[in-house]
């Protein structure tokens, strides 16, 4: 619950709020079908920095260390008037094992379902053998790739970029995606190498957004992987394998979602440095961008501080919240009564949420989700009448007044829900009404209005008081 303290001075304010204003409501609207490019190339050759110079802004995760980049992330990009999508990979290395192998099968997947395959290579380096490697199979696909000369950041480089034709996958393109040296050129060759439409289509219009959180190793990409019932998200015992969000269009009930996978939170943004420190920021990014946050938690260990700071997270967001208690296989009977007197203390900013008891490996309930995930959303649109509010808030104050503060007795006039995703109502009162009694009011309103899944935010307005004297004609 979110308290704002205002005044007004009229009612011309509250028929403002009364007649439908609503800042939260947007119309779903279809996305057109875009052409795919995969980026693909082995590690720390600057794939995400290229891709963000492509973009035009900071997506992804980009740190000097080889590996930072784990799934497959997409992203929307436009260059001169052509949209498409542009696929982020991990480092490509055929033959490798273990996480690695994990991530090559991440880049060949993606280089699979393109339209078209962009190579980056590290031109200060030259030509490696895993550059020929992935390059001999990308010269047996049937997809038209472009060979970026990555690194080139002055004239010097030029002899070394020739010497790429080797490759055979013909005229490689010196670009310097750090400083944008002939990044138009290479966006030129990309948008020419697209089809105009996609090879394979992939319906996308509407789906409701599901962002998936939680503290690292709590079984995210686990369970991702279970909904999609494919390798979807690389998964290892490491924790924090998964760094940027990962994009999934997941069908539950007969309902496709989009969902995304989050990288773990471990500190507080503001004290989060490298990688962390930029997988922080996007995890809150795909919160603001969801409709609707899983929030995981280990059923199996006690709530932690990072648990709480999640939750905390997606409050501030005002997004329609169900928790996801994972590894619910492991819990044994004592470990449930125990777990019972954790959820009372420590979840006392959720009370609301949707609860499901999950297993991400065996598969146990997860398709429980999807109802509970309908329930939040639902009532995370939904909308009280202003008659029928006010008419259940007089009974209220009637049976049980505000406190009396500072001598004199608040009286609530009238309330609109003013806003829904998320709900909010706006009390308009002749004086400051104290948080136990805000609190209170929610209470009651859910006992009588639902909104099971979504959190009800109140903001109170204290009428202004006229000030004395004659009236100017």
């Amino acid at each position: 619950m979110t308290e704002v303290d205002g005044t007004w001075s009229d009612e011309a304010e509250f028929a403002a709020l009364d007649a439908g204003v609503d800042g939260g409501q947007e119309a779903e609207e279809a996305q057109l079908s875009q052409p795919v490019l995969a980026v693909v190339g082995r590690p720390n050759v600057g794939k995400s920095t290229l891709v963000n110079r492509i973009l035009g802004r900071r997506e992804a995760v980009v740190q000097d260390t080889p590996g930072v980049t784990r799934d497959r992330i997409a992203y929307d990009a436009l260059w001169n008037g052509r949209r498409f999508t542009i696929v982020d990979t991990g480092g490509w290395e055929p033959g490798a094992s273990g996480l690695q192998g994990a991530i090559a099968a991440q880049a060949e997947l993606a280089m699979s379902t393109s339209d078209a395959v962009l190579l980056v290579v590290d031109a200060s380096v030259g030509a490696t053998t895993t550059d020929e490697a992935v390059a001999k199979v990308l010269r047996r696909s049937k997809r038209p790739v472009i060979l970026a000369a990555n690194k080139v950041d002055d004239q010097r480089l030029m002899a070394e970029v020739a010497s790429l034709w080797s490759l055979g996958l013909g005229e490689p393109q010196p670009v310097s995606a750090l400083h944008g040296r002939s990044s138009g050129d290479l966006l030129d060759k990309i948008v020419e190498a697209l089809p105009d439409a996609p090879r394979e289509g992939t319906p996308t219009a509407g789906p409701r957004r599901v962002a998936l959180v939680g503290k690292p190793n709590v079984g995210k990409s686990s369970l991702l992987n279970k909904l999609t019932g494919e390798q979807r998200a690389v998964v290892d015992s490491v924790a924090g394998t998964t760094v940027d969000p990962v994009d999934s269009m997941v069908e539950l009930d007969g309902q496709l979602w989009r969902f995304v996978d989050t990288a773990g939170l471990r500190k507080r943004v503001h004290t989060a440095n490298g990688t962390e420190y930029y997988a922080s920021l996007r995890t809150k990014a795909a919160i603001d961008a969801s409709e609707v946050v899983i929030v995981l938690l280990d059923a199996a260990e006690p709530l932690s501080e990072q648990d709480l700071r999640v939750l905390t997270m997606v409050v501030e967001a005002g997004r329609a919240c169900v928790l996801a208690f994972n590894k619910w296989d492991l819990v044994d009977e004592d470990r449930r009564y125990q777990l019972e007197k954790e959820l009372d203390r420590g979840l006392v900013r959720v009370p609301w949420a949707e609860r499901v008891n999950i297993s991400a490996l065996t598969g146990r309930s997860v398709r429980k989700l999807a109802p509970a995930l309908r329930t939040a959303l639902e009532s995370w649109d939904q909308r009280v009448p202003t008659g029928q509010l006010n008419g259940w808030l007089s009974d209220l104050v009637a049976a049980t007044p505000p406190p009396v503060r500072g001598g004199k007795q608040p009286k609530v006039l009238f309330a609109t829900q003013a806003a829904i995703r998320p709900p909010t109502l706006v009390l308009f009162t002749t004086g400051f009404l104290e948080a136990g009694y805000r609190r209170f009011i929610e209470r009651k309103f859910r006992e009588r209005f639902g909104f099971e899944g979504s959190p009800v935010r109140i903001n109170v307005r204290v009428r202004e008081k006229k000030p004395k004297g004659k009236k100017v004609k």
